[in-house]
């Protein structure tokens, strides 16, 4: 038994020098690539919009800019994407249907390739062919700029991080576009015994192109109509694509410890508003608990009163 646990012992200590001995070379085989001529590189715009006619031709272009704090060349390839939302309306690089067609429709006039120089600028320019038989509604698509891959081997065959940015294209094509949607929900909580005073809801795009939704969350003192917040001067908009639903939440920031307020908070989309106003209360737990104790103990001592009186 001795003799077995010793053979083991030894196996283990074995083991050990071993691995720390094929460390570095593993470590070596295995490190990521880190793309130096990947960092900070922009886009500008980083978004457009555009109303197209079907058999129109429609052309654009958009600026890659390697800032002048990078030390280094940026070096970059330009791809086509499809691109929409997913339920949860994260950003997806995948098509959807016939939203998607105008994947097809693009063409880079501009070389796909290239190098900049710190703080140098290069135009992109592309060109959009719109068929005559193009489908009414919204197309989405998205042109990616990415670091280029190495040119040397030994850095393609390591493990490299690549940053990428796109330009993304919201295009409206005319004819019989749907303009619709629908509130799914909306909530403003009457009672908060911690946290900040908010208004939320969701919204769906039942129609056939992107629209955008506008909200709005007014707080003012329940014996006052002086607003203590508002954002009604620079509201919170956001484009919902079709047939994804949107969810949006407004909070104010300096929401007091105790208070009573009167909430608005507005929601609109295609022409459709939806609006809640409520009183809401802020108060704590343990300010409620005090406040009970105390209303115990008026009536108990109300109540001993007329009983002594009796």
């Amino acid at each position: 038994m001795k003799k077995l646990a010793k053979n083991i012992k030894l196996l283990l200590i074995s083991g050990l020098c071993l691995t720390l001995a094929l460390c570095p070379i593993l470590l070596a085989n295995s490190s990521a690539y880190a793309d130096e001529n990947s960092q900070g590189f922009t886009l500008s715009p980083m978004k457009e919009n555009a109303i197209i006619n079907p058999g129109e031709t429609y052309e654009s272009s958009f600026a890659i800019a390697n800032p002048a704090a990078n030390s280094k060349d940026f070096s970059y390839e330009i791809t086509i994407s499809p691109f929409y939302v997913d339920n949860d309306y994260n950003n997806v690089f995948s098509a959807e249907g016939n939203f998607s067609e105008i994947t097809d429709w693009i063409t880079i006039d501009s070389p796909t390739t290239g190098t900049l120089k710190p703080n140098d600028t290069e135009e992109i320019h592309f060109t959009i062919n719109v068929p005559n038989d193009a489908p009414a509604g919204g197309q989405y698509a998205a042109i990616i700029v990415q670091s280029a891959l190495p040119t040397n081997s030994e850095s393609k065959s390591a493990i490299m991080e690549r940053t990428a940015i796109a330009h993304t294209i919201f295009a409206e094509i005319t004819g019989t576009t749907k303009r619709q949607g629908e509130t799914v929900s909306a909530n403003v909580p009457g009672f908060l015994s911690s946290g900040e005073i908010f208004g939320e809801s969701s919204i769906k795009n039942t129609g056939n192109v992107h629209g955008k939704a506008t909200y709005t969350l007014k707080v003012t003192p329940l014996f006052s109509g002086e607003e203590v917040y508002s954002n009604a001067e620079e509201p919170i908009t956001h484009d919902i694509l079709p047939n994804r639903t949107y969810y949006n939440k407004i909070s104010w920031k300096n929401t007091p410890a105790v208070g009573i307020f009167n909430v608005t908070y507005t929601a609109e989309f295609e022409g459709v508003t939806t609006e809640i106003k409520k009183m809401v209360i802020v108060c704590p737990f343990w300010l409620i608990i005090l406040l009970v104790i105390a209303i115990a103990a008026i009536i108990l001592f109300i109540a001993t009163k007329i009983r002594k009186k009796n």
